[in-house]
């Protein structure tokens, strides 16, 4: 989980519930190396503020869980990459990082699949 250090106006406003969730087979440091010249990262600078150790789940699988899971909060935001092209990146969401690590325990514990969840309270609730 990435956390950005866009000056953006709406990134530096909301910092520390926007996160990049995302996943990697390789170093994350490595990963993230241009970051500030990249529009998935915001053309900014990120830090990591979780990592998690997957087992016996596919990276892919995982991510778009995830990203379903949290669909509700995720930014819409168009950027101008370094080449003046419009690009909307999709792994931003306005998730406190308590609530993706909750989101996280409950795909290890089965459980994932009876909870969405609210913006509205900022948690993971019962679905309904």
């Amino acid at each position: 989980m990435l956390r950005s250090l866009s000056d953006h106006p709406f990134v530096a406003q909301h910092r520390a519930l926007v996160h990049k969730i995302g996943v990697t087979g390789g170093d994350v440091h490595a990963r993230i190396a241009g970051a500030a010249h990249d529009a998935t990262y915001l053309l900014a600078d990120v830090e990591i503020v979780a990592t998690y150790q997957l087992a016996n789940i596919r990276r892919t699988r995982l991510e778009n869980l995830l990203h379903r899971l949290f669909a509700p909060a995720q930014i819409e935001l168009t950027l101008q990459d370094r080449f003046g092209h419009a690009v909307k990146p999709r792994e931003w969401f306005l998730v406190p990082l308590a609530v993706i690590d909750q989101a996280v325990r409950a795909i290890e514990g089965g459980s994932v699949t009876r909870l969405r969840y609210d913006p509205a309270s900022a948690a993971l609730l019962p679905v309904d």
